[in-house]
């Protein structure tokens, strides 16, 4: 499949808004470093959704304006946050005592590579000399209840991020729910993958023929 066709698809914006219109009203949220963060702008009005970040905070609110930065009040990446009316400040023991005993409902994680059975390898590429970068992601994938991924379908290199089997050192096994790239949201089951969405231009063919794993159709 040629790199063009690749490149077709949702922007970043997009995807993270296609993620959050699956969140449901009311629930708790981790959200990863990076593209995941991106979820939180595109919650639609109306609907409540309570972030936590690992780091100690239920209540996370958006970013604060350029200079009204507070230096102690950060996400687990580090960023500069506000936080919503209510929220609880606490120890990080006791917020991965949350995620550990499964009180945090849904995380929005990145991906190096999903395989067909929901395995999640985030954190090493496991090359001599990759920095590792685990941070709190074994801890999420392990408790809580719903693991939704976020991730671009191809590397810069055009390589399947979606395998039948994981090459680098696991995160989780079997812990996915649902992948959302810019090509196509796919449902991780039992049985195997189903592609719930495709973006425009691309169809289930093409789709097939970038993804290593196999690709499953509901029917209709």
């Amino acid at each position: 499949m040629e790199l063009k066709m690749i490149k077709k698809g949702w922007n970043r914006n997009e995807m993270a808004q296609k993620v959050a219109l699956d969140i449901p009203d009311g629930v708790y949220v981790n959200l990863g470093i990076g593209m995941p963060e991106l979820v939180a702008d595109y919650v639609p009005e109306g609907r409540e959704v309570i972030y936590h970040t690992e780091n100690g905070l239920l209540g996370m609110g958006p970013a604060p304006e350029v200079g009204k930065e507070d230096p102690e009040l950060i996400n687990a990446g580090k960023k500069s946050i506000t936080s919503i009316k209510g929220a609880c400040f606490f120890h990080h023991a006791d917020s991965f005592t949350m995620i550990r005993g499964r009180h945090i409902d849904i995380c929005v994680l990145g991906a190096l590579q999903v395989s067909q059975r929901g395995d999640l390898a985030n954190w090493s590429t496991g090359e001599p000399g990759a920095v590792p970068s685990v941070g709190g992601a074994m801890d999420l994938v392990a408790g809580v209840k719903t693991i939704l991924v976020i991730t671009q379908h191809t590397t810069k290199t055009g390589k399947s991020k979606i395998v039948e089997s994981c090459t680098y050192p696991l995160t989780g096994k079997a812990v996915v729910d649902c992948i959302y790239t810019n090509l196509a949201i796919i449902d991780v089951k039992p049985d195997g993958l189903y592609v719930r969405e495709m973006a425009p231009g691309i169809c289930f063919d093409d789709l097939q023929k970038i993804t290593d794993a196999k690709l499953n159709r509901y029917e209709q």
